[in-house]
């Protein structure tokens, strides 16, 4: 059944307006100061510090997943969570993560025999592990705010924690503490975040776990659990792979490449999440609504997808050079390539997404399967070369090859044909295409790394968005209506208009 009562829809549209701008606020702000944080500290600390923290982040990905179980997406689509739900959901996951602490805590000493027997791993890990239980405790918090789509204290907490993890960063790497100064980072932007969200979230949980909660959340956390842990698995095996039979200065070089990389594909993506599942989970029920919102968000992830992740493949060397001098050029083609493979990666978990928005939570297992036997091929035939960059081409290769696999499988579930899908991304793609060729053509101008990075910046804006003009792309049109409209409306209300 549509929703044809008047004046019924245009709140939630707004609704959804506002979500995504306080979204896109934290995501942007957060990325900002995490990249303003990161080019300072990857200008002072070694490739060899970066790389104990990578090797260390192999086992944290794994224990969030553990301490989360899935629990955090299954309250996400569950329409009408009850208070026995959010708390059962907290002391689970307060549990598991306690319990998952100490187990990495006796186990140092092995994790420290994997990487090449480096035993500063030991202390640094029984401190980093730290983190993903005071992430545990924000769980439930955060989920509460993102169910009512009011997001505007998640980015606050996120903001304020970025700023003070980052400033003791700094200050420690300043003072020669190495790669404690990333540990200790990370550990106070964790304790940050977690303590405004429970100061200002108004929740306590009301109960201890409920068997009735418990059975109920589990049915779609376990798909999600299971999906989530081969997707971290076959996400960290590359740096497993680095730093236990290559070196940890591979690992730091790849690291930072992979890092820079994800800062765009990764803010997208939980941008995405957190806007559009509460959204399309209110329309599981009604197919019609559900495809039209489909095809919205389609249209509107390529509209910033294509551009961001092209461009940022474009400026590759002039920005590592402005920002780093030649410290990281073994990392520019990492990044190049990782960036490009970022657009595969952002749509597939936009799909799966769909999938779990429809109800469908015990699919996503099956496009985890898919993703991670192409990773596993691509490991096998590249691994012989005994060379990072083919490692990576790799990843190229499989994510690719994953795309056009799941697009057939969720296209035919959702009831949105796969032509349809590719339909949607296909003017913005070729337009940035035409964006990049731009771009290279800046390349060959001589000039200074800093001049040459905004030139093509600049240039690459302006004809992308002259290319989507000229074709008519809603898309644009929307989103400067909604800005400046806010805008508008907002100084006229502030003059007295």
């Amino acid at each position: 059944m549509r929703n044809d009562v008047p004046g019924t829809e245009a709140p939630l549209k707004l609704k959804t307006a506002r979500t995504l701008k306080w979204n896109t606020v934290d995501r942007l702000a957060s990325q900002v100061l995490y990249g303003v944080v990161g080019i300072v500290l990857a200008n002072i600390l070694s490739e060899e510090d970066f790389g104990l923290i990578g090797a260390l982040l192999v086992f944290q990905a794994f224990a969030i997943i553990f301490a989360d179980s899935g629990f955090g997406a299954a309250l996400l689509q569950k329409k009408t969570p009850s208070e026995s739900d959010y708390s059962t959901v907290f002391w689970f996951n307060l549990i598991v993560s306690v319990a998952i602490y100490w187990m990495l805590w006796l186990g140092a000493p092995l994790i420290a025999d994997i990487f090449q027997g480096d035993r500063r791993l030991i202390p640094l890990s029984k401190v980093m592990f730290l983190t993903f239980v005071l992430n545990a405790l924000a769980i439930v918090q955060t989920n509460r705010l993102m169910k009512r789509m009011d997001v505007k204290m998640i980015a606050v907490s996120n903001v304020i924690a970025q700023v003070g993890g980052g400033l003791l960063g700094i200050a420690l790497a300043l003072g020669g503490f190495g790669a404690w100064a990333l540990v200790w980072q990370s550990v106070t932007l964790a304790g940050i975040k977690t303590g405004i969200l429970w100061a200002t979230g108004h929740w306590i949980p009301s109960c201890w776990i409920k068997k009735e909660s418990l059975r109920s959340i589990w049915r779609v956390g376990l798909s999600v659990f299971s999906s989530s842990m081969l997707n971290t698995l076959f996400q960290t095996i590359y740096s497993f792979v680095i730093g236990a039979f290559y070196s940890l200065v591979s690992l730091g070089v790849y690291t930072q490449a992979d890092k820079w990389s994800k800062m765009g594909s990764a803010s997208i993506s939980q941008v995405l999440t957190a806007s559009f599942v509460p959204l399309l989970a209110k329309f599981q029920d009604d197919s019609d609504d559900f495809r039209r919102y489909v095809k919205k968000i389609n249209r509107f992830t390529a509209f910033i997808l294509f551009p961001f992740m092209v461009g940022l493949a474009a400026v590759g060397e002039p920005l590592f050079h402005t920002l780093f001098g030649t410290k990281w050029d073994a990392a520019i083609i990492l990044f190049q390539i990782l960036v490009i493979r970022g657009i595969f990666v952002v749509l597939v978990s936009l799909y799966g997404n769909y999938m779990l928005a429809k109800g469908y939570g015990k699919r996503l297992f099956i496009i985890e399967i898919v993703k991670d036997v192409a990773i596993a091929v691509a490991i096998i035939f590249t691994l012989y070369y005994r060379s990072v960059e083919i490692l990576v081409w790799g990843q190229l290769f499989a994510s690719l090859v994953t795309y056009v696999i799941i697009v057939t499988m969720v296209g035919k579930n959702i009831g949105y044909g796969v032509w349809k899908m590719v339909r949607d991304l296909l003017p913005f793609a070729i337009s940035s295409l035409v964006m990049l060729a731009a771009c290279v053509g800046v390349e060959f101008i001589p000039m200074a790394d800093p001049c040459r990075l905004l030139l093509e910046i600049v240039t690459g804006a302006l004809i992308y968005v002259v290319i989507i003009s000229i074709a008519g792309c809603l898309e644009l049109k929307e989103a400067t209506s909604y800005i400046f409209g806010r805008f508008y409306k907002k100084h006229r209300t502030v003059n007295g208009g």
